[in-house]
């Protein structure tokens, strides 16, 4: 029976949805396929695993793990069980791992056998962690008092907990990490579900009550079925899952442990995929070049839609997917960890440039909007659905979270920007990458899309090297296209075309490959080291 979501929890908003539509297809992850009642009852029999550990409200659970059923199934569980999911990145080394886990004070793990060496390496190392809960990858190790997975679903309870669940119950989402240690990001999960996953509302504005979720499930013949291509320890990967799912949509988890651009084509066809999600161009321009090569290939008539979240398509790669998906919408999205998601831009000849709404702007230094067509440079940031804070960080906590003179408080990341005198915000890049050349402000995003729409490059990350003369000049890490070899001296007359003349590199490192996270950001600690090494 059909029942109205007590709550803008979590939990409470999916098992509404999954009432409603029980027989849908929820979720496809390699050859796992679940229904929304299937993916519902195991991830209440995790929810009832967890209860029997007699864990307290608020208490954290960590998944160490690549794409798979089990992270939604295991994440939705926490929710159900108030129960907070940590997301853990798997590339990690033992030091990195030990101190997430710490610093979000985590007392379970959940986590494939293939990482038994790290678990087993740390697990001593960490005051908080007492139950471990393994997940069969094909590999061989052992950590002893770990519990199968499959094992503690086997004996737990299908039937839902108990007990009312809260808006105030938390959500954290672990970010950074390229250029210092992770933090964990504090939400509220009524505030991260009108500020990412889908409250909103897009078109229709924004839910008005925690039922009307069930008002805006789309029928059968018009449902999303989403491709995920990130890995779900990313916040855009999370996302865009609890988007689909509480609109009664399909989720479509990509589960390849590299990035496999043709595979990606091959599981949009099969399951009629609508919409597909990336990282940027680290993961558009390897989909792009797979339809260049064979676009006969693969049938992508379903498609209506790609979407990046956590970094911007430059134009170069939005006109080369185009090219093929004439009919399909590009769309860039801007946002962050702390702010959720803040706008979305469809027009793909505007490049990085945001329509405003009620909660975004861009604030001066004295912490009021600035004025459209001004020229002032300020900072992005969100008011309304924001986070509490930085997990166990008081310090950055305050630096982050701002009151301006009215009282409003403000998520203010560190991303720049300006107005145009229309009310767009035209996004410039994140202050802490800023380059400081001879007083001039330059902007490493700015330079790699011109870099990027050189015919001979593939991918391309900019960062500032130490100059005698002006403090910083602009290095620049290229990864030609096969075959190819630019010269600096090709790239400075094609980016002058494009960029003003003190913004182009001075300094070029080619490279076989660009280092990116899991997620596809470019690793700006990685290309910092490369150009310090020469």
């Amino acid at each position: 029976m059909t029942s109205a979501p007590r709550s803008y929890q979590l939990a409470d908003l999916f098992e509404a949805v999954a009432d409603a539509v029980p027989d849908r297809l929820a979720l496809v992850a390699g050859d796992r396929r679940l229904t929304y009642r299937e993916l519902d009852e195991r991830a209440t029999r995790f929810a009832g695993h967890l209860a029997s550990l007699g864990l307290d409200v608020g208490a954290k659970m960590g998944i160490y793990a690549w794409n798979r059923a089990e992270w939604v199934e295991a994440m939705l569980g926490c929710f159900k069980a108030r129960v907070v999911p940590i997301n853990v990145n798997y590339r990690y080394v033992t030091d990195e791992l030990a101190y997430l886990l710490d610093n979000a004070d985590v007392e379970v793990l959940v986590f494939e056998r293939g990482f038994a060496g790290h678990v087993d390496e740390l697990r001593g190392e960490l005051a908080t962690l007492r139950h471990l809960v393994v997940l069969e990858d094909g590999a061989a190790g052992e950590v002893d008092g770990a519990v199968p997975y499959e094992e503690a679903l086997a004996v737990a309870s299908p039937e839902r907990p108990g007990g009312e669940r809260s808006p105030d119950d938390l959500y954290i989402l672990y970010t950074g990490g390229t250029t210092g240690m992770p933090k964990g990001v504090l939400w509220r999960t009524e505030d991260i579900y009108f500020a990412a996953m889908g409250g909103n509302g897009f078109g229709p504005g924004p839910v008005r009550s925690a039922a009307e979720v069930l008002e805006r499930i789309a029928p059968e013949d018009a449902r999303m079925v989403t491709l995920v291509a990130p890995p779900m320890m990313h916040g855009a990967a999370q996302w865009v899952s609890f988007i689909t799912l509480f609109g009664g949509g399909q989720v479509v988890l990509y589960t390849g442990r590299r990035f496999d651009a043709p595979e990606i084509w091959r599981i949009v066809e099969r399951e009629r995929c609508t919409s597909i999600t990336v990282v940027g161009d680290a993961m558009a321009r390897p989909l792009a070049e797979a339809l260049d090569e064979a676009a006969d290939a693969y049938d992508t008539s379903s498609v209506i839609n790609v979407g990046s979240g956590g970094a911007i398509f430059s134009a170069a790669v939005k006109d080369q997917l185009r090219r093929h998906l004439p009919d399909a919408f590009m769309v860039d999205s801007f946002g962050a960890s702390e702010t959720g998601a803040g706008s979305s831009q469809l027009d793909p000849s505007v490049g990085p440039r945001f329509p405003a709404n009620e909660w975004t702007a861009v604030l001066g230094d004295d912490l009021r909007p600035v004025e459209p067509g001004s020229g002032v440079v300020g900072r992005l940031a969100r008011r309304g659905h924001i986070p509490l804070g930085y997990h166990k960080d008081e310090a950055k906590t305050a630096a982050t979270f701002l009151t301006d003179p009215d009282g409003v408080r403000w998520a203010v990341p560190g991303d720049h920007g300006t107005v145009d005198a229309d009310g767009m915000i035209a996004l410039l890049g994140r202050g802490s990458g800023c380059i400081n050349s001879g007083g001039e402000k330059i902007y490493p995003e700015e330079v790699e899309a011109a870099l990027k729409s050189h015919p001979d490059v593939f991918d391309a990350v900019v960062v500032g090297a130490p100059d005698e003369r002006f403090t910083e000049r602009v290095a620049a890490i290229v990864q030609p296209r096969p075959g190819r070899e630019p010269s600096l001296e090709d790239l400075v007359a094609h980016c002058r075309t494009v960029i003003a003349g003190y913004k182009v590199p001075r300094q070029l490192h080619l490279v076989e490959a660009i280092g990116r996270t899991p997620s596809g950001k470019a690793d700006h600690r990685w290309a910092k080291e490369h150009v310090a090494g020469g």
